[in-house]
């Protein structure tokens, strides 16, 4: 199968997240053990997760791209989706894994006897955040531009990262200062701000597969194409869906009902064209003609 530049851009993106989660999830683990810090050997463990992230991106992106076949006459767009939601299941996993430690810690009050974190994991907290900070908006970027659902959960498991390292730092520098508490109540809060983000993957990509129309803004600018095409007396309604990162457009216009069958025809393909040609987001349209019958 020929590569296309939106999986080129997709795997390029990935891997380039990959190799630097690799190196920082080695740094933050090394430093959670020397700076005996707990918060940090759980940030290192969610920073290995999102290698695993990259990866389902990689592959979601690729079988997207697949070319239409006899089983699926519509493409295959929406196994990025499927890809999103398996995103937001690892980051749920993690969250509720990071949480539940935490929460024993704290009902066992075993933080008490846990040894203090040391200056490097201090110092660990802040690399990370700064790394996955940057991640993220390189992730973000280029999903915005290529328009890649994909690719933006896996931006935001790097901004969760980013969060959690913020709640780490937050935690170690309570148990420096004396307050050992701070460290397991941080993970807690790294567990929640890790969930929202897998409630809102979700529903994203839910939104996705389930023919979910375009935002009220879209739909307008799409009317507007159409009612401005020569030809094409009013938008008589209009119905979208989205179908992964594409989508799919029913409109019914109305047209002098004087016209020959040819001529209504042409009008129609031409709002056809001229729609697919200025939204690359539409896939497949359906032009229906209503006529108008004006009196003499």
């Amino acid at each position: 199968m020929k590569h296309t530049s939106f999986e080129a851009a997709a795997t390029r993106v990935s891997l380039v997240s990959m190799v630097i989660n690799l190196l920082l999830a080695a740094f933050k683990f090394a430093a959670g053990v020397i700076g005996r810090s707990g918060a940090m050997i759980s940030d290192a463990i969610h920073s290995s997760s999102d290698v695993l992230g990259s990866l389902i991106v990689i592959v979601g992106v690729r079988m997207s791209e697949k070319t239409s076949d006899k089983d699926h006459p519509y493409g295959h767009e929406r196994m990025e989706c499927v890809a999103s939601l398996i995103l937001a299941g690892i980051l749920a996993a993690a969250g509720f894994s990071i949480g539940k430690e935490a929460v024993t810690s704290v009902i066992n009050r075993s933080y008490e006897t846990e040894a203090a974190p040391g200056l490097v994991a201090l110092i660990a907290a802040v690399v990370s955040i700064v790394v996955k900070e940057g991640l993220f908006w390189y992730t973000w970027v280029n999903a915005k531009r290529i328009r890649s659902s994909a690719l933006k959960a896996e931006a935001w498991h790097h901004r969760s990262d980013a969060l959690s390292s913020v709640g780490a730092l937050i935690g170690i520098g309570g148990a420096l200062l004396g307050v050992r508490v701070m460290e397991p109540i941080a993970s807690i809060v790294i567990c929640l701000f890790i969930l929202k983000v897998a409630v809102d993957i979700f529903r994203e990509a839910v939104d996705n597969m389930v023919d979910h129309a375009c935002d009220a803004e879209m739909e307008s600018a799409i009317r507007e194409c159409a009612a401005l095409q020569p030809g094409v007396e009013r938008v008589d309604s209009l119905r979208t869906r989205k179908f992964g990162r594409k989508i799919y457009v029913d409109i019914e216009i109305a047209a002098d009902g004087d016209l020959t069958l040819r001529a209504a025809h042409d009008i129609a393909q031409q709002v056809h064209d001229n729609i697919e040609q200025t939204f690359s987001e539409v896939k497949h349209i359906m032009v229906h003609v209503n006529p108008v019958n004006h009196e003499k």
